[in-house]
């Protein structure tokens, strides 16, 4: 037998030989699903420096817009397994507790004085940063603050430091910043523009409030969306009945909490876990046992398992071409006026949720993608040609991965094309018209209206 030996692939997609590495990466991605290694991933905790391909085009090409989706980082859980402690995970920002960050300190001071921000609504009232020595449910952990002022950082130098897209004198024009109304959305957004803006400047921030969490502004009228969002979660509901491994797992657990089966269901323990797991905290303990690894893991494992069947089953792909439609369209829209020469929001960031995310990755056709880890960002870069002024081309990357040519408009292009991106016309005919071809449909109303065939 003659062993030949294969370099581990990364998460990324880049072979580790490629470059100089002091320190080995520990997290190599395993040959099967391993719901340890998914949730390591899925913490996203701020350890090595990330490699990342935002940024890099010919030399000729020059960059004219980035817009920019993110997740929120790392939170406190939004349910509490019942009859036990709540984590104990303080959410006091201390810079010199890890992880931290070089500017953690600064941000602290900069967001104190934060008055003279623009802020739509109920914006206002929420706190710039968290502060509690007990966390509160949903609540931006340091982990969380500091994600996101790594993000930023690792921006500014592509795209401030290198590309130039904003200058030292940028103007509240230039942006767009959208985020929804929860603090922990809010925060992660101020943490990553700290730190990439060129100068933080609170005149110049105009933050939007965006009461969707799939962003649909003045477009969420939509039957159809609703009808399969339904029917997906009847898909969830039926693979979860199915799996013995999963119901043995959740009946010990409310033995050892000492409530209905259901209640513990319920209380969607997996969001609870999943904070122990990523702050390294004991999973929670009772006079009659301990929640252990095993039951992470089995509920871990069905949720991989989940996001598998629901990439094979149409239901949440139509869902998801529904409900990123307006998002996307006004996406689109933008993009067209900056290539007109527009030179107003060329950086867009919208702070929003897995929720926002996951549906846009389905519907853009990456199928490979990971469901959106803390602090996962997708970036839309425009790019113009220097050598043909109106030829304008796009980007898109995930966590740093370019996934370009993963999207079902730009799949075939890549064989023909020597340019590694995408003509922007491509995008727009996928957005205005290629879109609701699965629907038997003309446009998002029509789609949104009628029943498909």
């Amino acid at each position: 037998v003659h062993l030949i030996p294969v370099n581990p692939v990364r998460e990324d997609g880049l072979n580790p030989k490629s470059r100089k590495r002091i320190m080995p990466d520990l997290l190599t991605e395993p040959p099967a699903i391993d719901p340890v290694y998914e949730a390591h991933v899925y913490c996203n905790v701020p350890t090595i420096a990330e490699r990342s391909m935002e940024g890099h085009a010919p030399h000729y090409f020059k960059l004219v817009s980035v817009q920019v989706l993110i997740r929120h980082g790392d939170r406190y859980p939004l349910y509490a397994i019942p009859k036990t402690k709540r984590p104990d995970i303080d959410c006091m920002l201390v810079p010199s507790r890890k992880p931290s960050h070089p500017q953690l300190e600064a941000f602290i001071k900069h967001m104190s004085k934060g008055s003279a921000a623009q802020m739509d609504g109920s914006l206002s009232s929420l706190p710039r940063y968290p502060s509690h020595s007990l966390c509160e449910m949903g609540e931006l952990t340091q982990t969380g603050v500091v994600q996101h002022l790594r993000n930023g950082q690792q921006l500014r130098e592509i795209y401030i430091n290198k590309h130039k897209l904003l200058h030292s004198d940028w103007t509240a024009k230039q942006l767009h910043l959208e985020t929804t109304g929860k603090s922990r959305t809010l925060q992660s957004a101020l943490a990553l523009l700290y730190t990439f803006l060129p100068d933080f400047d609170w005149k110049k921030i105009n933050m939007r409030h965006q009461w969707s969490t799939i962003f649909c502004s003045g477009s969420c009228d939509c039957p159809m969306r609703n009808h399969y969002l339904e029917e997906e979660q009847r898909r969830q509901y039926s693979l979860r009945v199915k799996n013995n491994d999963l119901e043995k797992i959740y009946v010990d657990m409310a033995k050892i909490v000492g409530i209905p089966t259901r209640q513990l269901r319920a209380s969607n323990p997996i969001d609870s876990l999943l904070c122990y797991f990523c702050h390294n905290v004991t999973f929670p303990c009772t006079k009659t046992g301990c929640i252990g690894m095993e039951h992470f893991k089995v509920i871990k494992r069905h949720q991989l398992e989940d996001e598998r069947e629901r990439q094979e089953k149409k239901l949440y792909f139509l869902y998801a071409l529904l409900a990123t439609h307006p998002f996307l369209n006004q996406t689109v829209n933008r993009l067209q006026r900056i290539a007109e020469g527009k030179k107003e929001e060329v950086f867009v960031l919208y702070s929003a949720h897995d929720v926002t995310l996951s549906p846009v990755l389905s519907a853009l056709g990456i199928t490979e993608a990971r469901f959106p880890r803390f602090a996962a960002r997708l970036v839309f870069e425009l790019w113009q040609d220097g050598k043909r002024p109106k030829e304008h081309f796009i980007r898109i990357l995930y966590n740093g991965a370019d996934v370009t040519f993963q999207t079902s408009f730009c799949k075939d292009h890549y064989k023909r094309s020597s340019k590694p991106m995408c003509p922007l016309e491509k995008f727009v005919n996928f957005v205005k018209r290629d879109m609701f071809l699965i629907f038997n449909s003309t446009s998002y109303y029509d789609a949104c209206h009628r029943r498909a065939l």
